[in-house]
């Protein structure tokens, strides 16, 4: 792996580890076994760091947004926040201290933005794609609500594990997935929430 990919990925681990205000540009360079020179060479401070790694979530998390504009059900729902949570896992110090590191980068925190609204309307395609098939039972309003309350719990749900739980885990990434199913639960055909509970008991 070349230096600069070797960097990108150390520091994103450490991130994970830490929390991006708790990591320097040295200890980068000492995890790394290289002179902070060396670092310095393809990076001239850790927020140009910052926002590569940002591009890499921006790239990963836009192509699980762009959903097909065709008949979904509530395995397809299931699988979308399932990888949306992946994502979120591998870029959790994003999460996990969101409001601080968006403070202090105004260009990420627009884009953050953005995405955010990638998510609601995603969200929003794939209820309305449900409501039209007839398995979720919701007018527009409650599906605007119930999107917005499932962006919420996926975009926090990193943060309130943390304080519960302490360290992250698989189970972290299930619960977070089988907590934003729950709010879907009330408005679906009795059918769809069979399956769901079926499959929310092997899941977890």
């Amino acid at each position: 792996m070349k230096t600069r990919d070797r960097i990108l990925h150390t520091t994103l681990e450490l991130f994970n580890e830490c929390g991006e205000p708790n990591v320097t540009t040295l200890q980068i360079a000492d995890e790394m076994d290289i002179s902070p020179g060396n670092l310095y060479y393809h990076f001239k401070n850790k927020t140009e760091i910052l926002s590569e790694l940002f591009d890499w979530y921006e790239r990963e998390i836009g192509e699980i947004l762009d959903v097909p504009e065709t008949s979904l059900d509530v395995e397809d729902q299931w699988l979308f926040l399932h990888l949306i949570f992946e994502v979120i896992a591998r870029y959790r110090f994003l999460y996990q201290d969101l409001v601080n590191v968006m403070s202090r980068h105004e260009r990420l925190a627009n884009k953050f933005k953005k995405i955010i609204t990638k998510k609601t309307n995603a969200s929003r395609l794939i209820c309305q794609n449900l409501a039209e098939q007839g398995i979720l039972n919701a007018n527009p309003k409650e599906i605007d609500a119930l999107c917005k309350s499932i962006v919420l719990t996926a975009t926090y749900w990193i943060s309130f594990s943390t304080v519960i739980d302490g360290e992250q885990s698989d189970d972290t990434l299930n619960q977070g997935v089988y907590q934003v199913m729950t709010l879907v639960l009330p408005y679906l055909r009795e059918e769809e929430r069979a399956l769901l509970r079926e499959v929310g008991e092997s899941y977890l």
